[in-house]
C-alpha cells in the first residue's frame, strides 16, 4: 500500500471520487487484495440500517431520503442514492460478502452542505496509480474554513477512527478526496471536535421511478445495468465506462434499424460501421475539448443528432436511460416511489421537495438541445383528416437540395459522354488532356529494352450538347402497392425542374399540421422546365409494364436531346434500352451506388405542404 495513504500502522485511508464505476472498481481490487477488519465509511451512523436495507435490494435501484428543516417554507431533503457504481456502495458490498465489520463515522448534521469541487475524470485510473492521481488533484483543493460544517465533519471522522484503531487491528477509510488532506492533518493533529446535531427526522428508503434514474446515478442507467449484469455473471467489467458506452450505441442502432425497416425507411443501407466510427472519433474529440476522458450523455446525443438525425439521436437517449432492474419487481419487494429531478425530489403524496445528493460526482447542469420527437398516431390520423386534397406544394429548401444534385448528375453524365469520344496518340509536342499509362505500358512490352519509351497521350474532346432528362430509379422493381401515389409538379420558377414522380403516399405519414412526409421510388427531372401532360394518364405510354419503364418513357418522349441520364440501383436492362431506341434517344446509365448512401436516402426523404402558407412554420416540424 502506499505510504500516502497510511495513518497509522491500523488506519489506512483510502481517497474515492463519488459516481463513477472506474472508482468502485478500485475500491473493490483494494478490500479485496489485502485483509482488514473494518470499513470506514463517510455517512453518519443514523442511515445504516436503513442504507443496508437498501444494498440487500440490489440490483434494483433505492434511496435513503434524510430529512432537514425547511427553507423559505419549502421542505429540503438530502438523500443517499444506492448506486451499484458508487465508490461507498461497492465498499458496503464486498464488507458484507467478505464478513467485514461496517463503521459509519460522519458526523450527524442538520443542514447538510454539499462540497462543490469538480475532480478529474477517474478514467485515468486505467493507466496511473489511484496514489498519483490523487496527489496531482491535491494543489488544486481548496481548503476548508475554519468552522465551517466541512471542517467540523473531519474534525469528528479523525476522532472516530482514533476510537476504532483501538478495537480494530486493521482498519480501511473510505473518504473523499475533497477531505483526504485534511482528514490526514485532522488524524495526526487530534483536533478537537464537536459532538452530531439531532435530525429533524428519520431517513426513509424510497424507489426512485426509471426517468429518475439518470439524475441518480453516477454513470448512465444503461452502463450501470451492464456492471450489474458482468458482475452476475463473474465477468470482467476493468473497461465497462468505455465498453458500456460502445454496447449503448450498437443497441441503439439495433433498435433503430428495426423501427426504421418496419417503417420502410432506407437508413439502415448507410449507418455502417465506418460511419459509426466517425461517430466515435467525433464523440472521443468533444469529450476531450471538455476535459474529460468518458463522454457524457449530452455529447452521445449531441454527435448522434449532427451525424444522423433526430431520430437516432431520440433512440440513444431513450436506450441511455433504461434500467430493467428497475421494472423487474422479483429482484425486490417494491417500495413508496420517489421521482428525482435536478434539485427536486416529488414524494408518494405529491410533496415537492428541494433535494441534495451526498454522493455526488461530476456537477449536473440542464444543458440545452432541440430534438423533434415523432408525433404519436392518434395526432397524425388527427392531421390527416385535416389535410385539404386541393392544395398542395414542396418544401423549399428541400428543392434547392435536390435541384443542387441533379446538376452533379448532369455533370457526371456529361464527363461520361465525353469519355466515350476519348481517343489516344503517339506524344509529339503536346500533353493533350493527360499521359495513357496504360496504352504507354502496353507498346512498350512489344519494343526492345534498349530503345526510348513511346509515350501516349489522351485527347478527350468536350462533349457537344447537354443533359435535359434525367431519371432516378431508387428501387427495382418499384412495387406498385407501396408506391402508390403518381404524380407530376411544374416548375415555380426558371431554376426548378419540371418533377415527375411515383412515391408513397404522404397522407400515411404526417409529421406536421399540412405537413405529410413521401419517399420517392423514382422520379424524372426535366430541365429546363417545361409543360407537359400527366405521364400517369398519358395513353401513348400505356404499353410500359412497370412504374419505371413508364417513367423512363416519358423522359424519352419530352427530351429534346439524344441523351438521357439514368441513374439505377440495378444494372441498365434491355427493355429499358429498346424503350429509348423506340423515340430515337440513348441512356447513359450511372451506377446509384456512385453517390453517398446517405445523401441518396435523404433526397429521398421529401416533404408535401398543404399549401404555401404552411411553408412559414413548415420548419419547425421538418427534420433535417
Amino acid at each position: 500500500m502506499d505510504a500516502v495513504f497510511t495513518l497509522s500502522p491500523s488506519i489506512h485511508v483510502l481517497p474515492i471520487r463519488h459516481g463513477s464505476g472506474d472508482m468502485a472498481q478500485e475500491v473493490r481490487e483494494f478490500l479485496l487484495g489485502q485483509r482488514f477488519d473494518c470499513l470506514a465509511l463517510p455517512l453518519p451512523p443514523s442511515i445504516e440500517s436503513v442504507l443496508e436495507q437498501g444494498i440487500h435490494r440490489l440490483p434494483a435501484i433505492s434511496v435513503v431520503s434524510i430529512p432537514e428543516p425547511e427553507q423559505e417554507g419549502a421542505p429540503v431533503y438530502s438523500f443517499v442514492p444506492v448506486d451499484p457504481c458508487q465508490a461507498i456502495i461497492m465498499g458496503v458490498r464486498v464488507a458484507i460478502s467478505e464478513d467485514i465489520a461496517r463503521v459509519y463515522i460522519d458526523r450527524d448534521v442538520t443542514i447538510f452542505e454539499p462540497p462543490a469541487h469538480a475532480t478529474p475524470d477517474p478514467y485515468a485510473l486505467k493507466r496511473v496509480s489511484l496514489g498519483a492521481y490523487v496527489s496531482t488533484i491535491l494543489p488544486s483543493l481548496p481548503s476548508p474554513l475554519p468552522e465551517s460544517q466541512q471542517w467540523k465533519r473531519i474534525a469528528w471522522m479523525a476522532f472516530r477512527l482514533h476510537a476504532l484503531e483501538l478495537d480494530y487491528p486493521s482498519v480501511l477509510c473510505l473518504c473523499s478526496i475533497e477531505d483526504w488532506p485534511w482528514l490526514r492533518m485532522a488524524y495526526q493533529d487530534r483536533l478537537p471536535f464537536d459532538n452530531p446535531e439531532l435530525l429533524e427526522g428519520h431517513p426513509i428508503l424510497f424507489q426512485p421511478t426509471l426517468p429518475s434514474l439518470y439524475f441518480l446515478l453516477g454513470e448512465l442507467p444503461f452502463v450501470t445495468e451492464r456492471y450489474e449484469r458482468r458482475r452476475r455473471a463473474a465477468r470482467s467489467d476493468n473497461n465497462l465506462s468505455i465498453d458500456g458506452v460502445k454496447e449503448l450505441v450498437l443497441e441503439a442502432r439495433g433498435r433503430w434499424l428495426t423501427h426504421c425497416q418496419s417503417d420502410g425507411r432506407q437508413e439502415s443501407q448507410w449507418l455502417t460501421p465506418k460511419l459509426l466510427q466517425m461517430y466515435l472519433q467525433y464523440v472521443r474529440n468533444v469529450t476531450l475539448l471538455e476535459r474529460r476522458l468518458t463522454p457524457d450523455l449530452y455529447t452521445l446525443i449531441l454527435a448522434a443528432r449532427q451525424m444522423v438525425g433526430d431520430a437516432f439521436a431520440l433512440t440513444l437517449l431513450e436506450t441511455a436511460k433504461e434500467y430493467s432492474f428497475q421494472q423487474d419487481e422479483s429482484w425486490a419487494s417494491p417500495l413508496p416511489e420517489v421521482e428525482i429531478g435536478l434539485g427536486r425530489m416529488k414524494f408518494p403524496d405529491g410533496e415537492i421537495a428541494k433535494s441534495k445528493n451526498r454522493l455526488q460526482g461530476q456537477p449536473v447542469v440542464w444543458r440545452s438541445l432541440p430534438l423533434r420527437p415523432l408525433p404519436p398516431q392518434p395526432k397524425k390520423r388527427r392531421w390527416a383528416y385535416q389535410w385539404n386534397p386541393y392544395r398542395q406544394c414542396s418544401w423549399p429548401p428541400e428543392d434547392t437540395k435536390i435541384e443542387t444534385f441533379t446538376t452533379h448528375v448532369r455533370h457526371q453524365a456529361q464527363t461520361w459522354l465525353g469519355m466515350g469520344s476519348a481517343t489516344t496518340e503517339k506524344f509529339t509536342a503536346s500533353l493533350h488532356d493527360g499521359l495513357d499509362i496504360r496504352e504507354t505500358l502496353r507498346h512498350r512490352q512489344g519494343g526492345s529494352q534498349g530503345r526510348p519509351w513511346d509515350l501516349y497521350v489522351k485527347d478527350e474532346p468536350p462533349a457537344r450538347g447537354h443533359l435535359e432528362a434525367i431519371v432516378f430509379l431508387f428501387e427495382v422493381p418499384a412495387d406498385p402497392g407501396i408506391f402508390s401515389w403518381r404524380a407530376i409538379w411544374y416548375a415555380e420558377h426558371e431554376n426548378e425542374s419540371t418533377l415527375c414522380f411515383f412515391a408513397t403516399p404522404f397522407s400515411e405519414n404526417m409529421v406536421g399540421p399540412g405537413i405529410g412526409q413521401s419517399r420517392y421510388g423514382g422520379a424524372l427531372f426535366l430541365f429546363p422546365p417545361q409543360v407537359i401532360p400527366d405521364i400517369w394518364e398519358d395513353g401513348r405510354f400505356d404499353f410500359a409494364s412497370t412504374l419505371e419503364e413508364r417513367l423512363i418513357a416519358a423522359a424519352c418522349a419530352h427530351s429534346h436531346e439524344k441523351y438521357v441520364a439514368l441513374v439505377s440501383s440495378v444494372s441498365c436492362r434491355i427493355q429499358w434500352r429498346r424503350i429509348a431506341h423506340r423515340y430515337r434517344r440513348r441512356l447513359i446509365p450511372l451506377p446509384l451506388s456512385r453517390f453517398s448512401g446517405q445523401t441518396i436516402d435523404r433526397l429521398r426523404r421529401f416533404h408535401v405542404l398543404n399549401g404555401h402558407d404552411i411553408r412559414s412554420y413548415a420548419a419547425q416540424f421538418i427534420q433535417p
